[in-house]
């Protein structure tokens, strides 16, 4: 029994045994793979390191050797390709001389360790001796371990000029670590012996090739990262447009409206100092401008006295004689104009802008500007911090002559503020709601009653020194639209309103005292309901003699209303100009209209309509010039391309594409011009007969 239990005893302990040698050997090997992955790693290194240092050697041979002279265009072109954009070619010596001397001790000691054990050894065990060669190679006393990291591939990743130095001395930490693996390769070099075979197996090989690539992407992606962050980085605001726009290196960078823009120098340019010039002493002026802003915008489109329309897009307020074909612009403004109301004497304008940004990226705070449309000079800046996001809307006041001007920002409380504003001080302020605000106007003869009207509400203020008190306008037994789009005064003091249901409803002050819960005395209240639209009443406009015009969204109707608010006449705006925005009284008989696709229409009930201002009603992406006649072509979000005559400031003709085109150029000859799409798809145009020549498609990216 005793020597039953014995046996017993040593087959277990022999059992365990080779269980703890098994785990020995399969850590051995975990050991090796990751042994192997820094072999590959190191290899592809030294690979990176000699490439800079061949670079950095040619660029110095470059500046010592006369220009033109003594070297080969094709390794000169090899040699420029080794340096990264944007890099400086001047270094020390000696920090070369380090690297060239630490490179050359590396794969000395690798190839004189390599051939004397490469027959005994399995293949991938060959590399870590040469791995353990070159760990044993002595450093250059004044420069980093020739193992500094890189990108593993120069080929497919071309090598920085400027190494992290972060990277670059981390390896010098990770020297300690070779006795450690000496060791345990010295006291497993048996089980490594008897497990030769599997190692040897493809499988294994394969997956750790896998790895040692997908690890040196990982570190290539490091390496690129750290470039990034280890350029200085200074603040745009601190830095001047010269510096911005002529950094040192291969490409310079330029800054619109706060946007950094890379442009890279030609490869033929061996220095952009020599070619680089100072900017010309003219200055371009502003001769015309195609479009007008009416698709997100309402009643922005006025007659002055002069004749002139005045409305505006983008930045810039434009004051167009449609029968000279003559413009003016007022150029005060810093982003985009949101909306625009004319004094009551028909000269001073005041225009209110968004918040933006300027050239050197800081921000432009909304504001209001009043401007002479005369000598278009600036006569006031008002509300500079005051506003926030933009300004929504604004009117002056009209019993008083035009002394205050009302504000709607675009914040969420959307403040209504009064201003003095020939004396500039802000008189009063007040949140008004936290739904949008559409309008905001002054009784024309009450000087203390101000109205509001927008989502779902209309709102009278009464306006004391520096307070301002609300009432509501409650519908009572009438539907609540959805939304109250727009407001004007009756001769008699009342107010009409029109909302998203195409109603029109005319709100009188209540002079008797109302029934208990009807709102207190003095209150309006609707006196009358008229069915006006099909769709919403988007715009009205009280002409001279008392009777109103009406603008329709659904129904595109003009509809001219008499004293009594019956209708008399109307005309419909046909469909491809869009809804209608605005609506303003012109000469005569006639009125202007402006729609949601950015037309402005001048017509009367009898002739019709005439198209004066038209444009794009999406983002402007693509621009070509004619090679040689005066003609220019424009794409956009909006599907469209049209070509202009840039002498008549008209429309040639236009096309709908099935793509927004985002890129444009002409051929040679002017015949014909091809428009790139988001979708690498791109058309070619007869230029003349804007008939569709070919279609191309270069792969799936924008162009």
């Amino acid at each position: 029994m005793d020597g039953f239990a014995g046996s017993l005893d040593d087959s277990i302990s022999g059992a365990s045994a080779s269980d703890v040698q098994d785990r020995l050997s399969s850590l051995e090997l975990r050991v090796q793979q990751q042994e192997d992955e820094i072999t590959v790693l190191k290899a592809a290194l030294a690979d990176v390191l000699r490439r800079l240092a061949l670079s950095e050697d040619t660029a110095a041979a470059m500046r010592k050797m006369p220009p033109g002279k003594g070297q080969n265009p094709l390794r000169e072109a090899y040699s420029m390709s080794c340096i990264a954009n944007g890099g400086s070619s001047g270094r020390k010596p000696a920090h070369t001389s380090s690297v060239s001397v630490a490179k050359k001790e590396t794969l000395a000691s690798a190839a004189k360790s390599g051939p004397e054990k490469k027959k005994d050894k399995p293949p991938m065990e060959g590399i870590k001796e040469k791995e353990e060669a070159t760990e044993r190679a002595p450093a250059s006393p004044c420069g980093p371990p020739a193992s500094a990291p890189q990108a593993p591939s120069p080929s497919s990743h071309p090598s920085s000029p400027h190494p992290p130095q972060t990277q670059r001395h981390t390896p010098e930490s990770k020297s300690a670590a070779p006795p450690k693996r000496g060791h345990s390769m010295k006291r497993g070099s048996g089980i490594e012996r008897s497990q030769s075979s599997t190692w040897e197996t493809s499988e294994d090989n394969r997956n750790k090739l896998v790895k040692a690539a997908s690890t040196s992407k990982l570190l290539s992606k490091m390496v690129k990262n750290a470039e990034k962050h280890k350029e200085p980085i200074i603040s745009q605001a601190k830095m001047s447009t010269r510096e911005k726009n002529c950094q040192e290196g291969e490409y310079i960078k330029m800054f619109m409206r706060g946007r950094p823009i890379t442009m890279f120098v030609p490869s033929d340019v061996e220095n952009y100092e020599d070619i680089r010039i100072e900017l010309p002493p003219e200055k371009l002026k502003l001769e015309w401008v195609f479009g007008y802003r009416g698709r997100d915008c309402r009643a922005n489109v006025y007659l002055l006295p002069t004749g002139e329309i005045v409305y505006f897009i983008a930045s810039v307020v434009v004051l167009f004689n449609y029968e000279e074909r003559t413009q003016r612009h007022y150029l005060g403004h810093t982003d985009c104009v949101k909306c625009l109301a004319v004094h009551p004497d028909k000269i001073r304008i005041a225009t209110g802008q968004i918040a933006g940004v300027d050239k050197d990226g800081r921000p432009l705070q909304p504001h209001v500007r009043v401007w002479d449309s005369v000598t278009l000079s600036t006569l006031q800046v008002v509300g500079l911090g005051t506003f926030e996001r933009g300004v929504g809307s604004l009117a002056f006041s009209k019993a008083d002559s035009g002394t205050h001007l009302c504000v709607i920002d675009d914040s969420n409380e959307h403040m209504l503020t009064v201003w003095e504003w020939m004396k500039k001080p802000k008189v009063a302020e007040i949140k008004t709601t936290n739904e949008v605000v559409l309008a905001v106007e002054f009784h024309p003869t009450d000087p203390n009653t101000i109205v509001t009207c927008g989502k779902s509400h209309i709102f009278f203020w009464t306006w004391s020194g520096t307070s301002l008190a609300r009432k509501q306008g409650i519908f009572g037994k009438y539907e609540k639209p959805k939304f109250v789009q727009c407001l004007a005064f009756l001769n008699n003091g009342d107010i009409l309103t029109g909302d998203s249901g195409g109603i029109m409803l005319i709100w009188s002050r209540s002079t008797v005292e109302p029934a208990p819960g009807k709102g207190p005395k003095g209150a309006y209240q609707i006196s009358r309901q008229i069915k006006a639209h099909d769709g919403s009443v988007f715009t009205l406009c009280q002409l001279r003699n008392g009777t109103m015009l009406t603008g329709g969204g659904k129904d595109h109707k003009v509809i001219l209303w008499d004293h009594d608010l019956n209708p008399e006449r109307d005309i419909e705006v046909p469909d491809q100009y869009g809804t209608i925005r605005a609506v303003a009284e012109g000469k005569g008989e006639q009125f202007l209209v402006g729609t949601s696709r950015n037309f402005i229409l001048r017509g009367t009930f009898n002739d019709g309509f005439q198209v004066e201002v038209q444009g794009h009603t999406d983002e402007l992406w693509g621009l070509a010039s004619h090679p040689f006649r005066d003609l220019f072509l424009t794409c956009a979000q909006d599907r469209q391309v049209c070509l202009w005559n840039s002498v008549d400031h008209t429309l040639e003709w236009t096309r709908l594409l099935d793509e927004p085109g985002h890129c444009a150029d002409f051929h040679p000859s002017g015949a014909v011009v091809a428009i790139g799409t988001h979708s690498g798809k791109w058309y070619v145009l007869d230029a003349e007969t804007r008939d569709l020549v070919a279609i191309h498609t270069d792969g799936n990216e924008q162009l």
